[in-house]
């Protein structure tokens, strides 16, 4: 287990959003990206809610933001290094924001994520 304070965990998730390619940034929609520091339910490292882009349709108005939640205990739990910290927040948030973009689990992990 790595010790990673709250404030230096949630600027790993800001840095691993900031490094997604700038046209996705640009396509991601009514999503808001929040960091647990709790121990998550049934071990989850991170969760996405909503509906999905491909989901959406001309009647999609009104509702609440997507929500993306990274969870800090989970993903230090699994690490032995700050490196692996970094490593594992980039690449639940790119799997979670995968889902926001209707990627299923099967699909994200047949590319690496």
């Amino acid at each position: 287990m790595v010790r990673v304070e709250p404030e230096r965990f949630e600027q790993m998730v800001g840095e691993a959003l900031d490094g997604l390619p700038p046209a996705l940034g640009r396509m991601m929609r009514n999503v808001a990206v929040t960091v647990d520091h709790d121990t998550p339910p049934n071990g989850l490292l991170g969760l996405y809610h909503g509906v999905p882009l491909t989901e959406r349709t001309s009647h999609y108005a009104g509702v609440l933001p997507d929500h993306i939640t990274i969870y800090r205990q989970a993903i230090c739990q699994l690490c032995d290094s700050d490196e692996h910290v970094i490593d594992q927040v980039r690449r639940t948030v790119v799997h979670e924001v995968g889902h926001h973009f209707g990627i299923d689990d099967d699909r994200l992990h047949e590319l690496g994520w």
